[in-house]
């Protein structure tokens, strides 16, 4: 098995890309945007019958010279033009990547997320960037989850080109389900993602579970619930046949790396499949 050195590959990263990259005292790989640092934390993803941890959804966190944190909508809002967008997103998924492959070690998938302005300012080849620094730090993009967020649901044909653009470079994809107005996401074919997110909010208050998860069958996908906060959420999310797992219930977002099982799931919780 291949050793991997974080710092050699945080070197060949910064010889061949522009992005400000440093190891900060705990070797945590930081970036830097304006006066702002930027790192990461994962939050688990949990397989909902065997309740392992199979990968982690990446978060931006920043700080600014003054130590004042932002939100990642205040990061990002700090980025006015498109190129400015693109650089600062890239450079978030960098972030995260090297973290979690190589400062971490993370043992299963990375989700990560891209902002809805990229994708349209983006007119093609989505993902290329990304998938260079991959192969920099060794990485095969099937271990990345790209999520698509819920605005390009307005277009699908927009949708449609994103997820094509990514597959075809070898990513994985998760794209949000809000509603009975998704319903056109089966026409997307082939092209379906492999993982369609809900709310576990929207999966109390509505009763089209079924319907969904015959869609997401039929696809070959997995239904994920996220934002999952009480023991009752978790317990909805598995009866309704949920495959993945994922919110605060389980795990805060932290910049650690849970390998196993989330406590509040180690031992089993009512209602949970054996």
């Amino acid at each position: 098995m291949k050793t991997r050195n974080a710092h050699d590959e945080l070197r060949r990263v910064q010889a061949t890309t522009d992005y400000l990259l440093q190891p900060s005292e705990d070797g945590w790989i930081i970036g830097h945007f304006s006066s702002n640092r930027l790192s990461s934390v994962f939050q688990p993803v949990v397989d909902a019958n065997t309740r392992h941890i199979i990968g982690h959804a990446a978060y931006i966190r920043s700080e600014t010279d003054n130590t004042n944190v932002l939100s990642p909508w205040g990061i990002f809002a700090l980025a006015t033009e498109d190129t400015l967008l693109v650089n600062l997103d890239r450079l978030c998924r960098t972030v995260h990547a090297i973290n979690y492959f190589n400062t971490a070690s993370g043992p299963g998938d990375l989700f990560v997320s891209v902002q809805p302005r990229l994708l349209e300012s983006v007119k093609d080849d989505h993902g290329r960037a990304f998938a260079e620094v991959l192969d920099l730090i060794g990485v095969a993009t099937s271990r990345v989850v790209i999520e698509i967020p819920s605005e390009v649901n307005r277009d699908w044909r927009l949708l449609r080109h994103v997820i094509g653009n990514y597959r075809s470079r070898g990513y994985r994809i998760a794209a949000n389900h809000s509603g009975a107005s998704d319903s056109w996401m089966a026409e997307l074919g082939s092209l379906y993602p492999d993982i369609v997110r809900q709310d576990a909010s929207d999966l109390l208050q509505h009763n089209g579970s079924d319907s969904l998860l015959d869609t997401v069958h039929r696809f070959g996908a997995s239904l994920l619930i996220r934002d999952i906060e009480t023991s009752q959420q978790m317990t909805a999310a598995i009866r309704a046949g949920a495959h993945l797992l994922q919110g605060r219930f389980l795990g805060e977002p932290a910049r650690m790396i849970e390998a196993s099982r989330p406590r509040a799931v180690a031992g089993g919780s009512p209602g949970a499949r054996e």
